[in-house]
């Protein structure tokens, strides 16, 4: 590899890592503190349909571990997929301990 190759790489590695600044932190965190402020302010209002806040709560929950996940533990980035599948093992692992709780505890 010659120098100027090298001094090339060197700088799209800067340019990348610029790239990827606190601002997208910054950004993430604001709307989780939105969402955040979203829920309480609909449990703290009581006059809120149960159904519709139960499922508005729920909604907010998956967005907040999409935000949390992809931004605060790097799982937007390449060479994660991996680790993003055995995540998936595990949730569906869960949810068959629940489901099979559920019939287990009713039938």
């Amino acid at each position: 590899m010659t120098a100027d190759q090298q001094q090339s790489e060197q700088q799209v590695v800067k340019h990348r890592h610029r790239a990827e600044g606190p601002q997208k932190h910054i950004i993430v965190f604001i709307f989780s503190i939105v969402l955040t402020a979203i829920a309480f302010a609909v449990v703290a209002a009581g006059d809120v349909n149960p159904v519709f806040a139960v499922i508005l709560l729920l909604v907010m929950a998956v967005l907040q571990v999409f935000l949390q996940m992809g931004y605060w533990m790097h799982l937007k980035d390449k060479g994660h997929l991996m680790i993003i599948l055995f995540m998936i093992g595990g949730f569906f692992v869960a949810g068959l301990a629940i489901i099979m709780a559920l019939f287990w505890v009713w039938w």
